[in-house]
């Protein structure tokens, strides 16, 4: 995971949620839905803590954890300036895969958002998944972000020279076959793994969680350009666009085209 924790050491991942709002506004959106009205939350690949802080604001207690120590210590001066020290239970580095220290059935509800997309192998996935259902109460509620395989594939149909390997129709059948991705050019986003959106439910179900709800994060926003975004907001219509494509979200017929999916369950 070397590769991982050198490319978030480098990358700003706060400012890659400000300057692509959606996937934040709609998962956080989701996430107050479904969540009670108070409790213990963990949020484990927590990144620069931006749900985090959020959450905390709005009441939660919270545990904060990250493979990269350098968002850790991003995320624990946050919270300082911002005031919101004593809403949180500590902040942890740690690999989704194995979440050392922290006790069994230990919060009401759990977050993933960001570790699966790096774990290329099913060992992986499967061990990240069931060290989240051990650390989740017994019906606390689930929050875990997974990559579209269709989104990434049309991405690649339509951009073929900036997501190499993926220019040309040979490698673009072996993504789609597989889900695994990982950049020819150095510096960009780590190698990945891309879920087929009828394998999602299955998968989660096998390793312990009943199904509650499949959110597209970015709903069709992930098909619109930054002109054609800039127009609803030059219309005064911004807000409205946004609330349109929450909306959608839940919408099956929007998934694959997403280009982030938000899988909500409840630990068995």
């Amino acid at each position: 995971m070397d590769n991982v924790i050198d490319y978030y050491s480098r990358f700003d991942e706060w400012g890659r949620l400000d300057r692509e709002p959606l996937e934040f506004t709609i998962n956080l959106h989701y996430i107050k839905q479904y969540l009670a009205s108070s409790g213990t939350v963990l949020d484990n690949g927590a990144g620069p803590g931006k749900y985090s802080i959020e959450l905390a604001k709005l009441g939660y207690n919270v545990t904060l954890s990250d493979l990269t120590p350098k968002l850790v210590e991003i995320a624990q001066q946050k919270v300082s300036e911002l005031g919101l020290t004593e809403r949180f239970n500590g902040f942890h580095v740690l690999n989704a895969t194995h979440l050392e220290g922290i006790p069994d059935e230990m919060y009401d509800a759990s977050l993933m958002l960001g570790p699966l997309y790096h774990l290329q192998k099913e060992e992986e996935r499967i061990s990240a998944i069931r060290e989240l259902h051990r650390v989740t109460k017994r019906n606390g509620i689930v929050f875990i972000a997974l990559q579209s395989r269709m989104r990434m594939t049309i991405t690649s149909l339509q951009y073929p020279q900036f997501w190499k390997p993926n220019d040309n129709l040979d490698t673009i059948n072996e993504f789609y076959e597989t889900g695994v991705f990982n950049h020819n050019d150095k510096g960009r986003f780590t190698g990945a793994f891309y879920f087929n959106i009828d394998e999602v439910k299955p998968f989660m179900e096998k390793n312990g969680f009943d199904t509650i709800d499949l959110i597209g994060s970015s709903s069709i926003g992930a098909m619109l350009s930054n002109e054609q975004k800039q127009y609803w907001a030059d219309q005064g219509e911004y807000e409205r666009m946004v609330n349109f494509l929450i909306s959608m979200a839940k919408d099956p017929t929007v998934l694959g085209i997403s280009s982030h999916l938000l899988y909500i369950g409840r630990r068995k």
